[in-house]
C-alpha cells in the first residue's frame, strides 16, 4: 500500500513537472462504485461496442483500484484484458483520462518522463467514473484503436450516472 502511495505521489510530481497536469487539482476520491453502478457502466460500454462491432475487453475498477467487473467479448485478443485493466487503473490512480499520458508522451521533451511513471498507461481508453464530482471508479477498454476504446469507455462512464 505504501509503495502505491509513493507511486501516486511521484506520478503527481512528474505530471506537474511535465506540464501535462490540468490547471486545477484533480477531483477527490469518493466512495467506491457499487456493483449496480458498475453493471450499468458495463452495459453502456458493451452496447456501444456491439453497436460498432468492436471486439473489446472492458474493465471496471472501484476507487481503490480493485476489479469490480471485467469482460472480454468474443474474438477479442486476450492481451486486451490486461491492457483494459491498466487503462482503468491509470484513470483511477491519477484521477484523469489515460489519454493525458498519451498526449504527454506524444509531446516529447519533458513529457517523455511519463514513460518511467509506474502505472501510468500512456494509451487512450481509460476514464475515471465520476459521481457528485468525485472519482468513484475507473473504466478501461482495449481491443480496437485508442480512440475507439475511448468512445466505448465514455459510453460506459456516462451510463454509470
Amino acid at each position: 500500500m505504501r509503495t502505491a502511495l509513493v507511486s501516486v505521489a511521484l506520478g503527481v510530481a512528474v505530471l506537474l513537472a511535465a506540464g501535462v497536469a490540468d490547471a486545477q487539482a484533480p477531483p477527490a476520491y469518493g466512495p467506491a462504485i457499487t456493483l449496480e453502478m458498475a453493471k450499468k457502466a458495463m452495459a453502456g460500454a458493451e452496447a456501444e461496442a456491439k453497436k460498432n462491432n468492436w471486439p473489446v475487453a472492458i474493465c471496471i475498477l472501484d476507487s481503490s483500484g480493485h476489479i469490480v467487473l471485467l469482460q472480454r467479448q468474443d474474438n477479442t485478443q486476450f492481451g486486451s484484458v490486461e491492457v483494459a485493466r491498466q487503462k482503468a487503473w491509470s484513470a483511477v490512480a491519477f484521477r484523469r483520462p489515460s489519454k493525458v499520458f498519451q498526449d504527454g508522451v506524444a509531446g516529447g521533451g519533458a513529457g517523455l518522463r511519463l514513460l518511467g511513471l509506474a502505472g501510468a498507461t500512456p494509451v487512450e481508453g481509460g476514464l475515471p467514473i465520476m459521481a457528485d464530482g468525485k472519482v468513484i471508479g475507473g473504466i478501461g477498454v482495449s481491443g480496437v484503436t485508442g480512440e475507439q476504446d475511448s468512445i466505448v469507455a465514455k459510453a460506459g462512464a456516462d451510463a454509470a450516472k
